[in-house]
């Protein structure tokens, strides 16, 4: 398959049995290769390929429409499962997904039907959505304009992670009214301009650079009105947010399965344990115990999360204890993640610092990743819930 056409239609799932087979049995071929793309950064081009192939980026298209309509649940799992594989590639379709749900909320008829066919074709969503420079996260200066014949798009847009992969690039802007809208956006129109360069330490794969927006046209029919999304009760910010927190629980099980493979297979032990291989030392032993609780844990709440999520009324208390929940699934596997990816060095010794085995892609893909939306928030909105009863804030990052 190439971006532009894809030669055949993807495989549609039919159920959520079906798409956690799918996934699990991906994740096992794309962990053979993350260290070697980390390392030389080779984007995934052709795994991206087989995602799309897979039918895995259509699990949440309606029944009405063809697809298998999944819960949060089930696509929490996948992301997790993705995620211990290669975060990165479990990353890349996060926006999908974000935006696929998008047109659940606020499409029409026609737009669904068209772009609800494109994903089961197998095509992917990108994002541009983040600036730099602005004065918050949700301060956009991209402009929508109305013009004779739809409307024209001018913006330049940053971590647009997803983008360079894309089918179609789903654009936050402003329009003519100072209102949020989503535009999409083919990724080969004319005036838009997808630049690779993103430099992070970690999740160096994931292509999140840059997105230039000059004179785009835009039909009419292809622009969402977002701001409505967030003028009630919605779900919307907690499916995305607990597919952050899926993606540094598969972190933190993925460092935790390599830094235990790594002991018993490298590692030596400590001349005081008085043992013969280092997966025999109680301090280690001990050492995992405390790890691995860590990691079920940060799965528990995962999975607490997607179940609260698909079990939710859509009224003010059931919207809020879902968030709530995300919130504290997303919190915890933040801390796993950075905790067990440092922890692996600790546990197998200082043959793992060594820069040719890129056992800190680990590390370096928790402290990257788990920078999405600052935790230290979430802890005051479950606080406050906790405290008081108050509601999380409906801006879409809870």
């Amino acid at each position: 398959m190439s971006k532009s056409l894809m030669e055949r239609v993807a495989h549609v799932i039919a159920d959520a049995d079906e798409a956690l087979a799918v996934a699990a049995r991906l994740a096992a071929t794309f962990a053979e290769g993350a260290a070697e793309r980390d390392a030389v950064r080779r984007l995934p081009e052709a795994e991206l390929d087989e995602l799309s192939a897979s039918g895995l980026l259509a699990i949440t298209v309606p029944r009405e429409y063809g697809g298998a309509d999944v819960g949060t649940a089930t696509v929490a799992e996948v992301f997790r499962l993705l995620a211990a594989a290669d975060p990165n590639i479990a990353q890349i379709p996060q926006s999908h997904f974000v935006y696929v749900n998008a047109l659940r909320h606020n499409g029409n008829a026609d737009q669904r039907g068209f772009f609800f066919t494109e994903v089961l074709a197998g095509r992917r969503f990108g994002n541009a959505q983040s600036e730099a420079g602005t004065k918050h996260v949700q301060d956009y200066r991209t402009r929508l304009r109305a013009a004779a014949d739809g409307y024209v798009l001018d913006g330049v847009k940053h971590y647009s992670t997803g983008a360079l992969f894309a089918h179609w690039i789903p654009v936050l802007a402003k329009d003519d009214e100072d209102k949020i809208v989503v535009a999409y956006v083919p990724a080969d129109a004319d005036g838009v301009t997808v630049t690779d360069d993103w430099d992070g330490m970690g999740q160096r794969t994931t292509a999140s650079g840059s997105v230039r927006l000059d004179g785009v046209r835009v039909p009419a029919d292809r622009v969402l009105p977002h701001h409505l999304t967030f003028t009630g009760p919605q779900l919307y910010g907690a499916r995305a947010q607990i597919l952050h927190a899926a993606i540094d629980a598969g972190i933190a099980r993925g460092a935790l399965a390599e830094a235990a493979e790594f002991v018993r297979t490298r590692s030596r032990p400590w001349f005081e344990a008085g043992v013969e291989r280092a997966d025999q030392d109680p301090l280690t032993v001990q050492r995992f115990g405390e790890l691995e609780i860590t990691v079920r844990a940060a799965e528990a709440l995962l999975a607490e999360a997607g179940r609260a999520v698909d079990g939710a009324t859509l009224d003010e208390p059931g919207v809020a204890s879902a968030s709530i929940a995300v919130a504290a699934a997303k919190a915890f596997a933040d801390r796993a993640a950075v905790e067990v990816t440092n922890a692996l060095f600790e546990v197998s010794g200082t043959r793992s610092a060594l820069d040719s085995l890129n056992l800190h892609r680990h590390w370096r893909n928790a402290r990257t990743h788990t920078l999405h939306d600052p935790v230290r928030w979430k802890v005051q909105h479950i606080g406050r819930y906790a405290l008081t009863g108050s509601p999380p804030p409906r801006h879409g990052l809870i």
